[in-house]
This record gives structure tokens, C-alpha cells and sequence, in this order.
């Protein structure tokens, strides 16, 4: 079965092109114009992928993310303005796995579509379902995530950073690796996203994010997951 993609946006242009981009690819696409309409949508459905911008006509973009991600682990890529840094940020705190600059081309969207449902399936299909390091502990297969027992929630884009880690145990991960890992690609963008991402990760898993004894920044080289 191919995998069904949501697309959300109140261009009807926009909609009609990544729709046919989309269709083209063997995917099954449905779209909304409304914040709403696509909170209906995934309530009433299941979706491998959301694509979704950012500025709707009703609900904005990044509450609509929160919501989602508060009820699904289903991939998110949100579609941003080129100068909305802020909004890019918040998106990714907010459960987005991913995001696409407006103006794109279809071809960049569609490869970045087909690299979040691959890395999905890999994590799916994982031979080795446990990863532990320390108090830590990844289950691979059924995407979860515990630490000193308690029972941590990730979005897909937080676990596989994690994971990128966890397969590097007390060993320094550069942001590069990471976002190669996470996206799959080695044109990886804007390293921020990273850091995001990382301050995420020590909310959840960190006694104290201030004063991180897990997830260690070691400056100028990248990231390093220690046995705490």
C-alpha cells in the first residue's frame, strides 16, 4: 500500500501542484485548506506523513503541530516564509520533523518526503530493538524511550537524534552527522535545527536542562551521549 500524505495549505495552487507531484510518486494524498480542516482530517484517519505550512487562514500552523503531535507521532514537514527564522525554531519545538523554504521545488519536497517515510520504516525494521546507554533506554521497534525508568515521549525527528547518539555512546557527534542521520542527506541545511532539537532532548531527558549531564555539548566539535 502506498503511504498516504496529508498536505495542508490555503494556496490553491500550491495545493493542486504538490498533489500532482505527489500523486505522480505513487503516493495516496488528501489535502485541507484550514488548520481545522486538517485537525478533522487527522483525527478521523491515519496519515504516514503531514505536510503542513505554517500561515493558515484560522489555526496557525505551529498550533496545529502541537496538536498533532499531541495525539500522533506521524511525520510532520512544515512549509516556511524564507525569513521566518523564528517560526522555523518554534515549529521544530513545537513536534515538526522537518521543514521546506518557500519558494521549493517539488523534486526537493518529494525527496524530503521520501526520506522521512524510509527513515520510519528503517526504525521500524531495526535488527537490534534495544539501545542502552546508562539509565537510558531505546526501543527501537516500538519507538520508545525511557530513562531511570520513566517513560520519556519523542517526536520521530527527537528520537532519531537520540538514536544518532545512542549508536555513538560517550563519543562526540558532530551537528553535520547528526542532521545527516536525522535527514538522511548530506546537504543538511541549517545546522540550528540541531541545536533545537538537542534542547528538546534535554527537556525530556535531563534531572536539570540547564546543567545537562546526558547530553553533553563539547564546544566547536558537536554532542556527546554519556553512560549518566
Amino acid at each position: 500500500m502506498s503511504a498516504r500524505i496529508l498536505i495542508v495549505d490555503d494556496e490553491p495552487a500550491l495545493l493542486a501542484g504538490l498533489s500532482y507531484a505527489l500523486a505522480r510518486e505513487q503516493f495516496e494524498v488528501t489535502t485541507a485548506d484550514t488548520g481545522q480542516g486538517a485537525l478533522d482530517e487527522v483525527g478521523a484517519a491515519d496519515y504516514d506523513l503531514v505536510i503542513l505550512d505554517l500561515m493558515l487562514p484560522d489555526v496557525s500552523g505551529i498550533q496545529v503541530a502541537r496538536k498533532i503531535r499531541s495525539q500522533s507521532a506521524v511525520p510532520i514537514i512544515m512549509l516556511t516564509a524564507k525569513d521566518s527564522e523564528v517560526d522555523k525554531v518554534v515549529g521544530l519545538e513545537m513536534g515538526a520533523d522537518d521543514y521546506v523554504t518557500k519558494p521549493f521545488s517539488a523534486l526537493e519536497l518529494v525527496g524530503r518526503v521520501r526520506a522521512l517515510l524510509r527513515r520510519r520504516e528503517l526504525d521500524q525494521n531495526d535488527i537490534t530493538p534495544v539501545r542502552r546507554v546508562g539509565a537510558l533506554r531505546i526501543d527501537i521497534a516500538r519507538h520508545e524511550v525511557s530513562v531511570e525508568g520513566r517513560s520519556v515521549t519523542l517526536t520521530p525527528s527527537e528520537f532519531k537524534v537520540l538514536l544518532a547518539l545512542a549508536n555513538r555512546p560517550e563519543q562526540v557527534v558532530s551537528k553535520r552527522a547528526i542532521l545527516e542521520d536525522l535527514w538522511e542527506t548530506s546537504h543538511v541545511g541549517d545546522e540550528h535545527a540541531c541545536d533545537v532539537h538537542i534542547s528538546n532532548l534535554r527537556r525530556k531527558l535531563e534531572t536539570d536542562p540547564a546543567q545537562p549531564e546526558r547530553i553533553i555539548t563539547v564546544r566547536g566539535a558537536g554532542f556527546k551521549l554519556t553512560v549518566a
